[in-house]
């Protein structure tokens, strides 16, 4: 059984809204799939019944099922590497330097899915701070579902074993049953919120640090810009902004530039354009 153009409209149109995600027609087998879980979870014969019943009888419970369901939720531990590498060779001895006063870095996982990039982070600066520094890490999602099992940080033998080390395992990880839960010892430097991107952003201590990789790739360019602009005003002025491989800042707002960072490359806020300042593009 499949979608109808109807069906797909209706979904398409709801995550537009909400998440401002864009699902071009030819996603309506990935739509059906995610789905099914949803309307067996609430009852439902398949996904036509429950979509039916969702249109004649809206349901704030269940359109954020919806929400959860498509929002894309791929990770790993220390995801691609190069961000990590550049974060212990070029930009911590750098914060280093500059932050002596605070000894205290802050950073932002603003798509943090079920944790692992934000405790990934965690384990880095644990590693790479010197003595006697502080760090603290905020991650978000759009995802409730995604943000309640990042808080509760366990993690399934499957999902260690994508990209986490063994020796990191052991020494940042309790086993407890068949999962594997962070240690007390990164997780109270570590908090998740639910956080829509595309929505006015709350108040929030600027960081020296964001990661804002591969979420770029779901919107359109005006959201794109959008994104950009608000996440520049929650940027220390000589911070850091690393985005996924196939996203970039050129073309989109010209007030950040691509610089260098060990053997990938991250962006910051041009020198002279004040945080908050109305951007161009």
């Amino acid at each position: 059984m499949t979608l109808s153009q109807t069906e797909f409209a209706f979904v398409s149109t709801l995550v537009r809204k909400e998440a401002s995600i864009v699902l071009a027609p030819g996603k309506e087998y990935l739509v059906e799939a995610r789905l099914i879980p949803v309307a067996r979870a609430v009852g439902a014969a398949n996904v036509n019944e429950f979509l039916g019943e969702l249109q004649r009888r809206p349901n704030p419970g269940h359109q954020r099922k919806i929400i959860d369901a498509l929002t894309t939720n791929e990770t790993s531990w220390f995801r691609d590497r190069e961000p990590f590498t550049a974060l212990t060779d070029v930009i911590l001895p750098e914060l280093v330097k500059s932050r002596s006063a605070s000894r205290t870095v802050r950073f932002w996982s603003g798509a943090s899915s079920s944790g692992q990039e934000a405790y990934s982070l965690a384990i880095t600066l644990q590693e790479a701070l010197p003595p006697g520094w502080s760090y603290e890490i905020v991650g978000t999602d759009i995802s409730t579902e995604m943000i309640k099992r990042a808080e509760a940080a366990e993690y399934s033998q499957v999902e260690v074993n994508r990209g986490l080390p063994a020796t990191q395992l052991v020494q940042y990880f309790e086993r407890v049953g068949a999962h594997w839960r962070v240690a007390p010892q990164l997780r109270k430097n570590v908090s998740f919120k639910l956080m829509n991107l595309t929505a006015p952003l709350p108040a929030m201590q600027p960081f020296d640090v964001i990661f804002l990789r591969n979420v770029l790739i779901y919107f359109d360019v005006a959201t794109k810009r959008t994104v950009l602009q608000n996440v520049a005003k929650l940027l220390r002025p000589d911070g850091w902004l690393f985005l996924g491989a196939a996203e970039t800042t050129i073309g989109i707002d010209d007030n950040y530039e691509r610089v260098a960072a060990g053997r990938t490359s991250a962006y910051r806020v041009r020198t002279g354009v004040p945080v908050g300042a109305p951007r161009r593009g």
